[in-house]
Order: C-alpha cells, then sequence, then structure tokens
C-alpha cells in the first residue's frame, strides 16, 4: 500500500508492507529553518493503541544530567527523528494504522509543533492470495534479542517459555508457514513434491511425516553428494520415520541447493513454496531468509514438470537442455502480471547476464542481496554510475583469488578487489552482516562515545557458514508501477547457474509484493548499515574523526546533506518522499 500527503510545507510518503511501514518526509525550505526532526506518532486501530514511536539516538544531556539506560529506548516526541527516512519494524500484517508526523522546531528540552500531517495505512497479510510471503528476523545479533533475551541462544534458554517465546520472535512467523504449508496435505486427495538441500529441523520432518500417515502421497528428493549435508539429512529422516519418503539425488552436480515443495490435489499441482530457506534450525530461526508461496497452476506445474527431471538423478548432459528449454529466459522486460520460474542448471550464463541486464536497465533504483560476493557478471552494472541508488547488502565481500585470464578478462580481479571498486562507485550503497563490537575500545564506552548507550550483540550460533544474510532476491525499480522481483534459491553467481540444482522467480508488475520485498530489504540494510560504520569507526580509535555522532544535533545543521543536490543524502530524500 502507498499513500502520499501533504500539508503546510510537510509531505509524508507511506509505503506499507506486511511487518515493516516505511515512512518518507519532505519540507519546503522555509519550513526546513529551524527543524530539529520529526517526531512520529501511531495509531493503531487494529489493538486501539496509540503511542509515540520509539527511538534510540538522544539530545545531549545537559551538565549532571543522567542518560537513559544503555539499550532502553526513547520517545521520538522528546527525541525527534532526524533524518527525511523512518521505518516502523514494529508493524503487524492486516493492521490499520494511522501516523501521524510532525515537524518539531525550537530547542532540545523545549521543543515546539510546527507543520503536522496524518497518513492511514493499512498493512496488508503474509497471504495475499497468489503470493504468501515469510521473512524470519534474521537479525539474532540486534538490540532487541539483547533487550529481550540478554543474548541466549534460544537453544540454550532453560525456561521453557521463554524458550518458546524467543523462537517465535526469531522465526517471525516462517516455521509457521512452512507447517501450515505441509498440513494442507491431510488425505489422499493430496501430494507433495519436495527438492531439498539442507534438512533436518525436526518439526519440519515430522509434518511430512504426518502427511505421509494421512495418506497424502509424500516424495522428497535431497542432496546426497559425497561432501553434500546428506549425513544430517539421513539422520533426521531417520528419525522422523520417513527414509521411505525420500529420494537421493547422487549424480555429480555442484550442490542440489533446492529449497521448494509442491502441492498437488487430486493429482493436479496447485501451489509452491519456494525461497532461501533451508529447513534447519539455522535457517529458519538464525540468518536471514524468505519462505515464498505462489499459488499459480502454470507455475506448480513447472516446478512439478522439474522436481520429476530431478527425480530421475541426471546429469548434467541431459538435464540442461531441459531446463533450457522448459524455463526459457524472457526476452527484455518481462510482461506486468508475469512470473516467471527459471530453473538450474542451465546451458550458459544466458540468465545470469539477464539479471545483469535487467540491473543495469533500472532507472530509479536497485537492492540486491548477494551472499558471497559479487559475481564478474554482475558487476558492470554495478561498476557503472548511476544517478539513482543502489543498495547492496552481503555475507562476505568475495574469495581473494584471482581468475585465470581470458579472451573476455585479460586482466581479471578477484571478487574482493571487485567488491572494492563497488564500493567506491558513487550512489552505490552497501551493508554487510555485522554485529556491534562486544569490546569497543577505549574511549567508546564513555559518554559521548559512538557506543556509549549501546548493548553488546551476540549471534545466536544456530548457523556457522552463513551467519547472517542468506536470502537471495533483487528487486528493480520498487516504487515504480512497474517493479522487477527477481528471488529463489540461486546466489546469482555462475555456479549457481551452470552447476547447481536451483529455482528463481521473475515477478513482473506487483507493487504489493515489492512493497513487502523493500520494506524487508531495506528493514536488514539499515541494521546492517550502522553496526558496519560503527565497526569502522570504533576500529579506528579514539579521536579519529567518524561518521556518526552518539547525540542528535541541537540545530537545524544536520538537514544540510539532505539538501545537497546529487548527494546520497539529497536521492535518498527523493526517492521516499
Amino acid at each position: 500500500m502507498r499513500v502520499r500527503k501533504k500539508s503546510q510545507g510537510l509531505s509524508v510518503n507511506a509505503i506499507g508492507g506486511n511487518h515493516v511501514v516505511l515512512l518518507g518526509f519532505d519540507v519546503t525550505e522555509a519550513k526546513r529553518q529551524g527543524l530539529l526532526g520529526f517526531t512520529i506518532s501511531r495509531k493503531d486501530h487494529t489493538e486501539n493503541e496509540e503511542a509515540f514511536l520509539m527511538t534510540f539516538k538522544t539530545f545531549k544531556p545537559a551538565a549532571g544530567a543522567p542518560l537513559p539506560k544503555a539499550g532502553s529506548l526513547v520517545s521520538s516526541n522528546d527525541h525527534p527523528v532526524q533524518g527525511f527516512q523512518w521505518g516502523d519494524y514494529t508493524a503487524k500484517p492486516d493492521h490499520q494504522y494511522t501516523y501521524t508526523v510532525t515537524a518539531r522546531y525550537g530547542k532540545p528540552g523545549a521543543l515546539t509543533d510546527g507543520p503536522k500531517v496524518a497518513v492511514d495505512v493499512k498493512t496488508g497479510s503474509e497471504d495475499r492470495g497468489t503470493h504468501a510471503v515469510y521473512f524470519n528476523r534474521g537479525a539474532a545479533g540486534s538490540q532487541a534479542y539483547a533487550r529481550k533475551f540478554n543474548n541466549v541462544a534460544p537453544d540454550k534458554i532453560t525456561d521453557p517459555a521463554t524458550q518458546k517465546k524467543a523462537f517465535e520472535w526469531l522465526s517471525r512467523g516462517l516455521e509457521e508457514a512452512i507447517l501450515a504449508f505441509i498440513g494442507q496435505a491431510n488425505s489422499s486427495r493430496f501430494a507433495l513434491r519436495a527438492s531439498v538441500y539442507e534438512f533436518s529441523w525436526a518439526p519440519v520432518l515430522e509434518a511430512f511425516a504426518k502427511a505421509d500417515k494421512n495418506k497424502a502421497d509424500v516424495k522428497i528428493v535431497y542432496d546426497r553428494r559425497p561432501k553434500g549435508p546428506f549425513e544430517a539429512t539421513e539422520k533426521a529422516a531417520g528419525a522422523a520415520g520417513i527414509q521411505h519418503l525420500m529420494i537421493p539425488r547422487k549424480t555429480a552436480v555442484s550442490i542440489s541447493h533446492n529449497k521448494f515443495i509442491v502441492l498437488l490435489k487430486d493429482g493436479k499441482p496447485e501451489q509452491v513454496w519456494t525461497g532461501s530457506t533451508n529447513f534447519t534450525e539455522g535457517g529458519i530461526f538464525g540468518q536471514s531468509n524468505v519462505g515464498h508461496i505462489i499459488r499459480d497452476p502454470k507455475v506448480a506445474q513447472a516446478y512439478l514438470d522439474y522436481w520429476t527431471r530431478l527425480s530421475a538423478d541426471p546429469d548434467f548432459k541431459s538435464l540442461r537442455p531441459a531446463n533450457d528449454s522448459a524455463s526459457p529466459v524472457p526476452k527484455g522486460a518481462p510482461k506486468a502480471g508475469t512470473i516467471t520460474p527459471v530453473f538450474s542448471p542451465r546451458g550458459d550464463l544466458t540468465a545470469l547476464q539477464y539479471y545483469a541486464d535487467r540491473m543495469a536497465a533500472a532507472r530509479e533504483f536497485v537492492a540486491f542481496t548477494a551472499a558471497f560476493g559479487v559475481s564478474n557478471v554482475l558487476a558492470p552494472a554495478l561498476l557503472k554510475k548511476e544517478d539513482f541508488l543502489r543498495y547492496l547488502l552481503v555475507e562476505t565481500e568475495g574469495n581473494k583469488t584471482t581468475p585465470k585470464p581470458t579472451p573476455a578478462q585479460p586482466k581479471p580481479m578477484s571478487q574482493f578487489d571487485t567488491f572494492q571498486k563497488i564500493r567506491k562507485v558513487p550512489n552505490n550503497l552497501v551493508a554487510k552482516g555485522s554485529v556491534l563490537n562486544a569490546k569497543p575500545k577505549s574511549g567508546d564506552e564513555a559518554v559521548g562515545g559512538v557506543l556509549h548507550r549501546w548493548l553488546a550483540e551476540k549471534l545466536t550460533g544456530l548457523n556457522t557458514h552463513v551467519k547472517f544474510l542468506h536470502t537471495k532476491y533483487m528487486l528493480l525499480d520498487a516504487l515504480t508501477s512497474s517493479p522487477t522481483l527477481v528471488s529463489g534459491s540461486a546466489n546469482f553467481s555462475s555456479a549457481s547457474t551452470e552447476s547447481n540444482d536451483e529455482n528463481m522467480v521473475i515477478v513482473q508488475g506487483d507493487t504489493d509484493l515489492a512493497d513487502v520485498f523493500l520494506g524487508e530489504f531495506l528493514r536488514l540494510f539499515d541494521h546492517f548499515q550502522f553496526r558496519e560504520a560503527v565497526d569502522a569507526q570504533v576500529a579506528a580509535g579514539k579521536g579519529a574523526k567518524g561518521t556518526i555522532s552518539p547525540f542528535l544535533v541541537s540545530t537545524d545543521k544536520w538537514t544540510a546533506p539532505f539538501f545537497k543536490e546529487g548527494s546520497v543524502h539529497f536521492l535518498e530524500r527523493e526517492l521516499f518522499a
């Protein structure tokens, strides 16, 4: 949902997803004078509650005045938001809200009201009919987890009630959605066809066992390569009593990396569960992931046909041309309203090049997750300067191995070196998975240090290989009337295109779906960008010039970067307002 209102020199643009509402503000030059920030109140009509939204940064206290407790939040009525974009990450699905944004003037401790704008926002249901989307929390290393659960990993919490709350908070509906999807197969009228990579979370396997017990026809293709995760899979399958449902994928592929389930009713495929989530404890409750249900018979049939090909355990020679033929890459921009599956392994890198071309064709916005660095096929699009913002969210900056020269690339660079060049391109914004340093250097625990009120953060330990970011999606021109979403199991790499068993979907022109993915992307981007910046500032040591101020600014000087034409802050203000 998108709504924009303005009054007396203040405008507010609201973008409502499921769990996220994005708010963009703008003011006229006259109303910018003396502006100290924005107060945001939220009325929840669904639960009949009203309150000011909370923030973290405060004005510098007067001499001798106490600071709020470390880790605590403060009201935006007393300490306004000094920015032109804000995300309400505490919103709930299927809720009716009214957000009232007030420009604040005066001085700290004696703020006065300026223009005020109220916008009505209806958040969407996670289940929207054709599409149902479930993002987990993906931020276990966070101030919120530290406050709520004292940084104790959920599986180490001894109190059963608190442990249950921790798992539910981390799942954010993802586990519940997986179990409900499988649970639809409750009689002999249904069938399930799954293709899985990591497959060991007992409740999920038990849900398949229950479907089998209820006479549903259940079959599961799983990665059975010698170096794959098969030992954990087979042990868990044995414990759940579903060995007879398992079909090994043994033929030499790089990785049988799918995480999808097809639901059939009366022999006809109706729905697909797909996305980035491995069916493991870490996949559901740890690293960031998304589960995506698509209710489209044609798409479900394409996935069923792909599953049927995989179930015969074919080699590259037969599988690649079959996938190319069954899921051709579109010519140019897809038609609005279409959902296009793309299956791997493929005969060449045409699909990866297509994603690069669509990224290069974007004209207003790019958001992109790249878990293990940026492919050299995609890099040229990001190395070209554009006059709009491109956001890149990564787990790592890529490996430091330099590829062998080729005629096309006589002087290749490592992924790491390429990534450093991408970072330096104007209007490219990059964030990498991180937590706030548990042991900041001298000066940062004192009042005025960048970490003076922040709690130490720790990861849950549920993931070892990929600790932060596991989603695989690209969102282009999100705020236009025809956004492009590419999402699935593949890491936008050469291996995921030519070698792995993978699945992706290209969804064109679905603004509601784009709003959901945009809100979730920015939720994690803001989270990790701040932590990466703090890490850099803390590492620089006491006295080093940094970009993060520990306190709000007591004059309107904070607005200057947002009105400097061509700056990142200027582009951000224009994009969201």
